[in-house]
């Protein structure tokens, strides 16, 4: 019987689109194990023919703990699929895609929380906000479009290049320069969401009659001031705390 020893587009394609879901599965016992063999199952079936060569395949990726970024998971699916196919061949041991999963699980768990979680998601998130005043409520399908966008892009970019690299990922993410991105994204929240206080200040003031340059002079020494609590050591609780107080008084003056 003749094994498969590259994966057809169409199985390649259907692997991504499962791996899309792979948190659906998410359990105490494996955590994302079990999706992220649903993911790969059409690859093991047509890379081992024979039933019990499929099983063991199956076994050994179910049987271990996997958990890393969702979006992020799919470089490490592709570089599954890579090393499987070696395996298939016996150009490789089983051991190989176990060892890949283990050494990148962490690192790209951290890549993938910087940036979704801490860069896009705010990014997209401000410079969303910060244009209501001109889209209304159309702000809010602005996120969806521009953070679905990124990251469905980059997760089918990740894919690629673990299913073509394996091992090789890492210095082709490291020439991504992901952190960078990372930071350039930040500054755009940061501005955004300073554009947006600035703009609020301004109405707030005009609506409640108050002095404009005396609101935006106070608001400006709050966020100074809740940055040191925030940097400080066991002081978060009082921006907290900060922040409740300043929006009853607010609720208090209109």
């Amino acid at each position: 019987m003749t094994v498969t020893k590259t994966l057809a587009r169409s199985v390649r394609l259907r692997v991504f689109w499962r791996s899309l879901f792979i948190q659906a599965g998410y359990n105490p016992r494996g955590q994302q194990s079990l999706g992220l063999t649903y993911a790969l199952l059409p690859a093991l079936k047509a890379l081992y023919p024979d039933p019990r060569a499929e099983g063991e395949a199956v076994q050994r990726h179910l049987a271990t703990t996997f958990n890393t970024h969702p979006y992020v998971a799919t470089a490490m699916v592709g570089g599954i699929l890579h090393h499987e196919e070696r395996i298939a061949r016996g150009e490789a041991p089983p051991a190989s895609a176990q060892h890949f999963k283990a050494s990148l699980m962490g690192p790209l768990a951290a890549l993938g929380d910087g940036f979704f979680w801490f860069s896009l998601r705010p990014a997209c998130g401000a410079l969303s906000a910060a244009l209501y005043p001109w889209l209304g409520v159309w702000c809010a399908l602005l996120f969806l479009v521009l953070f679905n966008a990124v990251h469905v892009t980059a997760r089918a970019r990740f894919f690629l290049l673990g299913y073509r690299h394996g091992d090789g990922i890492v210095a082709h993410l490291s020439r991504a320069n992901i952190s960078r991105w990372g930071e350039r994204l930040r500054a755009v929240a940061a501005a955004s969401a300073g554009a947006l206080a600035a703009y609020l200040s301004v109405v707030f003031a005009n609506r409640s009659g108050l002095s404009v340059p005396l609101l935006t002079g106070a608001c400006l020494l709050i966020a100074v001031l809740s940055f040191a609590v925030a940097v400080g050591r066991g002081a978060r609780w009082a921006a907290l705390y900060g922040s409740a107080l300043l929006a009853i008084v607010a609720g208090a003056l209109q």
